[in-house]
């Protein structure tokens, strides 16, 4: 055979390979509302960037008539490719081959990339579309791909794809990952199925509602974003990674075109209302200081009373935790807790500074809360904020009392770098009211018009105790600065802990409270 033959026949095994499951069903993943495996590497990646490898991997299987189907990469694309010039490795599921389903083969080209990005240093971008393990062939192929998830976390980010089902031990691998991208409609996220629900307990329930897109970024806090279109979660995977370094051992990027480092935010001012009691939105204040007011938030519909997503400051990546103050007044609870501590944690494994805005009555009452456990719930959050080595700082926006000084590392012993406060701060042990309703007890009983003496007292605890001067003299707070000149007072702080170094004794791994 002569090497233009040999050339000819490597080009018409590339098309058969492109092919994946034949023309057929890339027809009817398109009859689906879906990209095609390769269609989506394509709108993922750089065009024309993605160098594919082990394109002509089959499965080895004989038995159960397997020998009869074999396709070119068997279920699966990988590979390597560049995201705004940055590499990346990237595998995609083919629901097109055997319903993308997982054998010895798919997993071994899955894990194979896997250990490039590791020892690269780059991010791994997962695309799952598939039915779960084959029933041939599956069995215990999914551990591997665990095993490369664990390893990887800390070292490189993950990001996981869900365009498509994820049933089953396959649910595993991208809750493993540090974020899970969900689109209406099509993607699908569920341990047991709803036939298997209804042959065990009776009860019917769709799909859809058992796990899609809706339940994950609402009830479960499972997904981290939520697109309409496959091609909006694609955008939605490129501006976070721009927020993010490649490894560990690295920083952020910093894109050139940072906003005004000195301007002044005076729209802060108008978002705070004079009375204590009264909500706003704290993603205005967020999205004021942030260089070009963009903000990139994340878990968005989960959780809501805390806010976490990445700023930059200046150029730099900031990851912001904040309460918000129009849902349940900012109080933590157990999925706040978990959704912040989580957040931390990943910041902090990726070099990314920490900002915490905070206006805060405390932790949620109740039996539901008690019985659901957040005392372990909230310890996460500590430990997380303790764990944490990089810039910290805290921005007392209005109140804070009592054990949320901890919970949402206002308190320097937790080990936060710098505790600012607005003019507009309240910061006591407990709120004006439960503190008079204490401290002037007899005074309030013995009154004439009990209802009106509280009121006198209420806010002579707010004026005389609940303000920042207090706190300031005891050496809690490091600055008063008014609202406007809050942006500036960051990237200051900020700009001074750059070379920041802390050391800490030497182990394993700390044993955070699950």
């Amino acid at each position: 055979m002569s090497i233009e033959e040999k050339n000819e026949e490597l080009k018409a095994k590339i098309a058969q390979a492109k092919l994946g499951g034949g023309q057929k069903q890339l027809d009817k993943q398109h009859e689906r509302g879906k990209l095609t495996a390769r269609e989506r590497i394509e709108q993922v990646l750089d065009p024309g960037s993605f160098s594919e490898l082990e394109m002509f991997v089959t499965h080895q299987v004989t038995k159960f008539g397997m020998d009869k189907e074999k396709f070119y990469g068997d279920g699966v694309v990988v590979g390597s490719g560049t995201m705004a010039g940055r590499l990346v490795y990237v595998y995609s599921q083919d629901f097109t081959v055997m319903g993308g389903s997982l054998g010895k083969a798919q997993a071994s080209k899955i894990t194979h990339v896997m250990d490039l990005a590791i020892k690269v240093g780059v991010p791994i971008i997962g695309i799952i579309d598939s039915g779960g393990a084959r029933i041939q062939e599956g069995l215990g192929q999914y551990g591997s791909i665990f095993y490369r998830n664990t390893l990887a976390s800390g070292i490189v980010p993950q990001f996981c794809l869900i365009l498509g089902p994820c049933a089953g031990g396959a649910v595993y691998s991208p809750a493993l990952c540090d974020f899970i991208f969900m689109v209406e409609g099509v993607s699908k996220m569920h341990i047991t199925g709803p036939n298997v629900i209804k042959a065990v307990t009776g009860e019917e329930i769709t799909s859809e509602e058992l796990g899609g897109a809706k339940v994950h970024s609402q009830v479960s806090g499972v997904a981290h974003l939520v697109a309409k279109t496959e091609q909006e979660c694609f955008d939605q995977v490129k501006k976070l990674l721009s927020f993010l370094p490649s490894n560990y051992q690295e920083a952020p990027p910093a894109p050139a075109d940072c906003d005004d480092p000195k301007r002044l935010v005076p729209e802060v001012e108008k978002v705070i209302p004079d009375s204590p009691s009264r909500a706003y939105d704290m993603k205005k204040i967020i999205r004021a200081i942030a260089d070009h007011n963009d903000f990139f938030e994340v878990q968005p519909d989960f959780a809501k009373n805390i806010i976490t997503g990445f700023i930059r400051l200046a150029g730099s990546s900031v990851g912001v935790i904040a309460n918000q103050p129009s849902v349940a007044a900012g109080a933590l609870d157990i999925d706040a807790s978990d959704k912040a501590a989580r957040f931390i944690r990943f910041c902090d494994a990726f070099n990314i500074q920490i900002l915490n805005l905070v206006d805060c009555p405390g932790y949620l009452p109740g039996k539901h809360q008690e019985f659901g456990g957040i005392i372990r719930h909230g310890a996460k959050t500590l430990f997380a904020y303790c764990e944490a080595v990089v810039p910290r700082v805290s921005v007392i926006v209005r109140k804070i009392y009592g054990g949320a000084m901890s919970g949402m590392a206002v308190s320097k012993l937790v080990g936060t770098d710098f505790t600012i406060a607005l003019t507009t701060a309240e910061i006591a042990i407990m709120g004006p009211e439960g503190a008079a309703n204490i401290i002037f007890k007899d005074e309030i009983a013995k009154a004439e018009d009990p209802k009106a003496m509280r009121v006198q007292k209420v806010a002579e605890y707010r004026e005389k105790f609940a303000n920042p001067y207090c706190a300031a003299e005891e050496g809690w707070i490091d600055a008063i600065i008014e609202p406007k000149e809050l942006r500036a007072c960051l990237i200051g702080l900020f700009g001074q802990l750059k070379g920041k170094q802390e050391l800490r004794p030497g182990k394993k791994h700390g044993s955070i409270p699950l």
